[in-house]
């Protein structure tokens, strides 16, 4: 298909391409708008762009929108594609470009015209008697989109300032084939079977209250999840010479001036006072690590010095964002931060990005890596920052890994490597980051004698591996749709005897795994067999064990394997080599 560029230059595409799928739903768009002003000519249009998954467009109504209004929606969209309606560009001056937006009644995109460039020619696309001030990119006619569905509505505050007047967003998808659309939606059906929420409460894994939005509660399978998590972190960061920390979550507000957090992302903190001094709760760890460090003076021989923190931090999210583990408000994040000469700078990232490589194959994940450079609210010289830059790409070049810049999307105090894993449907989620900081060493007055006796300053990384325990939590669940592998699943056989008269050779089943460091429960409910299997099916456990007379009688188990089924009559020895086997993978 054709794409009609920003520079106003034309590109073959296809739709699988980036460009392609920005061109098609941007295009979308403009058909829903124009379908909205037929039926709606009152409305006022805002911005309509394409997004990862489809499309969106904010407008204002004159009346209360409901979802309900969609499907006469689609049927106007079906109309305008029908139409073949090539899309046009054309450009006009910012008077111009004024006239014509006001004669069309579109406040919001006069708004849009004045905020660019003065003398800057104006863009804009055509198609029938829609026109849309407008970079683009577009695709060639209307008539490509051969599929598509409004999906939702959701409240949306003009730029996302909360002064500013509600819109309202209308969301949606399109392809240019039938079948795209329906398998399309059907993964939508399987995100919504896999929803974290929904199976964390089945699973009886975490709770959200209303006495705490955004505060999840962990409850004892959680538990046993959230720590088995937390112990291989242990593991394998002791491995790796990592000394493991703790600091405070309150810490006064010269630290967070110190770090710039208190001018650069107070409006994320929560404060409060203590005799009659600011103090805020700790959004992130490093500043703490930062004292750990001064704490006593250190020497070139001591470097790299590897400090790990599982620490609870809290951050101030707007409530419309939160969204059960996925965005919180507590969360415990898994910290580290290196102490280094710059001569070991490259070693010590090539070796977090191994480290991290190997943690998310451990899940079974895909990744892919972003360096994101200096934003424009940042703190250091320019001196400092391509360093920073330049050693972080030095590092990703080592490993050979293939990775894509990310403009101006860095921490305010120094470039970074972003790691996106992509779960089993496809979706991709940001996690692991290493963050190369010269700023921190510097406002702290960190320091190490080189070889020289002299005082030096050491450079800084900061990195996480899952980012957030509860975060990563919500993406395993739902990545592995509540079927933890055997190792993950916090119970890992559950034990049903047929009646009460094996109840008691259940239970030296149970403590024999017990022993063996198996997570087992019984099920001694006075319900029929296969009541109870049908329950632990939908426990998701990963094995059953069936305990009736002919059990009892052989010293035997009868096994079934989630996904698999009945694997028969087994000795109990043979039955925990089988779960030791599976555990080591």
């Amino acid at each position: 298909m054709k794409v009609s560029m920003k520079d106003g230059t034309v590109k073959e595409c296809k739709f699988e391409e980036e460009l392609g799928k920005e061109a098609f739903w941007h295009t979308a768009s403009h058909v829903l708008a124009q379908a909205v002003k037929r039926i709606y000519p009152t409305a006022k249009c805002a911005i309509g762009p394409a997004i990862r998954d489809g499309f969106y467009y904010d407008f204002e109504f004159d009346f209360i929108f409901s979802i309900e209004h969609l499907k006469k929606i689609e049927d106007e969209m079906k109309k305008v594609v029908k139409e073949n309606l090539i899309l046009q560009r054309f450009e006009l001056s910012r008077d111009e470009a004024v006239s014509l937006m006001s004669e069309k009644k579109e406040p919001y995109k006069i708004i849009l015209i004045n905020d660019l460039p003065i003398g800057e020619k104006i863009s804009f696309y055509e198609q029938g008697e829609y026109v849309d001030v407008c970079a683009g990119p577009h695709i060639s006619n209307t008539n490509l989109i051969k599929a598509f569905k409004l999906t939702t509505i959701a409240g949306a505050y003009w730029r996302g300032n909360e002064q500013n007047k509600m819109l309202t967003r209308i969301y949606g998808v399109a392809f240019p084939k039938s079948n795209l659309l329906e398998e399309y939606l059907e993964l939508q059906e399987e995100i919504k079977r896999r929803d974290h929420r929904r199976l964390g409460k089945d699973l009886g894994l975490f709770a959200l209250f209303e006495e705490g939005p955004g505060f999840p509660f962990f409850l004892p399978n959680g538990m046993i999840l959230k720590n088995l998590l937390i112990n291989y972190w242990r593991e394998i960061h002791e491995r790796e010479g990592y000394h493991e920390i703790s600091t405070p979550i309150i810490l006064n507000r010269d630290l967070w001036q110190t770090s710039g957090h208190w001018d650069h992302y107070r409006e994320n903190m929560y404060t409060t006072v203590i005799e009659d001094m600011d103090y805020a709760i700790k959004p992130m760890n490093c500043p703490g690590g930062m004292l750990v460090y001064k704490q006593k003076p250190h020497s070139y021989r001591e470097l790299p010095i590897r400090v790990g923190e599982l620490g609870l931090v809290h951050r101030n999210e707007k409530s419309g964002t939160l969204h059960g583990l996925m965005r919180v408000r507590s969360l415990t994040q898994d910290d580290a931060h290196i102490f280094m000469t710059q001569e070991q700078v490259t070693q010590e990232i090539v070796g977090v990005i191994c480290l991290i490589d190997e943690v998310y194959n451990k899940f079974g994940f895909k990744y892919s890596m972003e360096l994101s450079t200096r934003p424009e609210n940042s703190i250091g010289s320019d001196e400092d920052w391509e360093l920073a830059t330049e050693s972080l790409k030095t590092a990703l070049e080592v490993t050979g890994k293939k990775y894509v810049i990310n403009e101006g999307d860095g921490a305010f105090y120094g470039p970074k490597i972003d790691f996106h894993l992509e779960d089993s449907m496809g979706r991709t989620w940001q996690c692991g980051t290493i963050q190369l900081d010269f700023q921190l060493p510097l406002r702290f007055g960190a320091e190490y004698i080189g070889a020289d006796g002299e005082r030096h300053r050491p450079i800084m990384i900061h990195r996480t591996v899952f980012g957030s325990i509860e975060r990563f939590i919500g993406i395993l669940i739902e990545h592995y749709a509540g079927k933890f592998p055997l190792w993950l699943a916090p119970v890992q056989v559950k034990i049903l005897p047929i009646s009460d008269r094996f109840i008691s050779y259940s239970k030296e089943v149970m403590n024999v795994l017990k022993k063996s460091g198996f997570r087992c429960e019984m099920d001694t409910r006075a319900e029929k067999i296969g009541y109870k299997i049908r329950e632990a099916q939908l426990d998701k456990v990963p094995y059953m064990i069936v305990a009736g007379q002919k059990e009892m009688e052989n010293g035997v188990v009868s096994v079934r394997k989630r996904e698999v089924g009945d694997l028969g009559s087994i000795e109990i020895s043979e039955f925990i080599t089988i779960l030791k086997g599976e555990s080591e993978v």
